[in-house]
């Protein structure tokens, strides 16, 4: 197959959500970035760590979306997933800047949906 490619088409997602995210690299990368003190990165090298940021984000947030779309509805964990993900589409939704500040900020939406995914993983809390 020289040159040639196949177009797969997965409206429901459903071959994403069988791949495990890749989390460890992510949460390094992470962690690196929240330690930056004074930077002095190219702007094309801040432009690359913020995309990629941007695309592990986005797939953490689709896990938080499955996730809390299979839980009951009188699950509290639910709506509070809702509410980190509407942040979370209003900041992904922010056009990225070639800056440590945009880079930072992406790191720490990746960690709080990391959380918000560890939350909707555990055992659901037991009643009173």
């Amino acid at each position: 197959m020289n040159g040639a490619h196949a177009v797969l088409h997965d409206p429901t997602g459903l071959i994403e959500a069988e791949l495990p995210l890749d989390r460890a690299p992510h949460e390094a990368l992470v962690t690196a970035v929240l330690a930056w003190k004074d930077p002095d990165l190219a702007p094309c090298d801040y432009e690359q760590i913020a995309l990629q940021l941007t695309g592990h984000a986005r797939a953490v947030a689709t896990d938080i979306r499955r996730l809390a779309a299979a839980l009951p509805k009188s699950d509290g964990r639910a709506a509070l997933a809702e509410v980190v993900l509407r942040e979370a589409d209003g900041r992904l939704s922010a056009p990225l800047k070639d800056t440590a500040g945009c880079v930072q900020n992406r790191a720490r939406l990746v960690r709080a949906l990391y959380t918000r995914l560890d939350r909707l993983t555990e055992p659901a809390p037991a009643a009173p």
